[in-house]
Formats: C-alpha cells, structure tokens, sequence
C-alpha cells in the first residue's frame, strides 16, 4: 500500500492525541482485509458506535469536571464579604449545570445497558453523542463565567475542556450529520 502520513504539531485542542493526515496514492487492499458481510457503507458506520459512546461519555467527564471547580470556586471566592456562591444568580448557574449533568449521566447510564442488551440504535447513540457534547459546552461556558477572569487563567483547565468541546463538536460526525441520523429516524425520509 503507497501512503504517507503527516502529524500536526501545534494544537489547540486534543493535545495529548497523534492527529494526522493518511494520504493514499495508487493503493489497493487485498480482498482479505474488507470488511466481512458488509454489503454498504453503512455497516462501516456501525464501527462508529462505540467510538460515538465514548465521546458521550467523555461530554460527561468534562462537564464534571468544570461544575467541580466552579462549585469550589463559588464557594471559596468572597466579593463583597461573601462567597459568590451565596448569590442567586451563581446558584441558578451551579442548579442549571448539575441538572444538566445529571440528565446526560442518565442517558449514557441507559445507553450503556442498551448496548450490553444489544437492543441500542445507532440513532440513539447519535442521540446521546449530540446532546452530551452540547452539554459540555455549555456547562464549561458557564463554569468559565462563575471563575470570572480565573476561568481563563492556566490555573484551571477550563478554558483546555471548552477548546476540546469544540473539537468534539465534529468528532465522530458533526451535530449536522447526527441531526440527520435523528431526523431520518423521526421521519422515515432520508435527507441524504
């Protein structure tokens, strides 16, 4: 097989992965190594499931993460003679993102015993990988918020997790590509 592969060097996101570039010139694959009863490109799909979980999962590790330190921060940061945790709006912020949390650790909770059944659909794993990952978006925004001008100071990593967020945005499908999986689900018409 002719290829090269290059690395990227210099990173916002992703850091510690090798990301690279495989580029095949004039290749071919011997008939042994195709996928056994595949019949479409689809089934290749299907190996995406499991990676689509992962980040799932992952969405929940970062979100974690990031309520974490804005709970502590809030609690530990006075203004005014008071910890900001003590203010309604930062207590709305901190409610919004356990919730928030909470209802993605139940989904990939489900999931998880779904696929060990192996009675998932790929549409809910797209279900889960889109909505998980919005999530931690957002709950890494506002964990920024709740540490003011700290939440973008190396001294926490909550600016590096709401970089990863948007690499995970596109990570094992872009949330377009898993509207359209949800929508074909919903609908029954392929728009692609």
């Amino acid at each position: 097989t002719n290829y090269n592969s290059t690395t990227f060097r210099d990173k916002w996101s992703f850091r510690a992965s090798k990301t690279g570039e495989l580029i095949f010139s004039n290749s071919t694959l011997p008939r042994k190594q195709v996928l056994e009863k595949s019949s479409s490109i689809k089934d290749a799909y299907k190996c995406l499931n499991v990676g689509r979980y992962a980040v799932a999962c992952g969405g929940v590790g970062i979100a974690l993460e990031c309520f974490e330190l804005a709970l502590q921060y809030s609690k530990e940061r006075i203004q005014f003679g008071l910890p900001i945790g003590s203010k309604q709006l930062i207590q709305k912020k901190l409610a919004e993102m356990s919730t928030e949390i909470t209802k993605a650790q139940l989904l990939v909770f489900h999931l998880g015993r779904l696929m060990d059944s192996g009675t998932f659909s790929h549409e809910q794993i797209s279900l889960a990988k889109r909505n998980n990952v919005r999530m931690a978006q957002e709950v890494a925004r506002s964990a920024r918020e709740i540490l003011g001008g700290m939440g973008i100071s190396s001294d926490y990593p909550i600016m590096r997790h709401l970089i990863n967020t948007e690499t995970l945005v596109t990570y094992q499908g872009t949330n377009e590509i898993h509207e359209l999986i949800l929508g074909k689900a919903l609908t029954g018409f392929d728009a692609f």
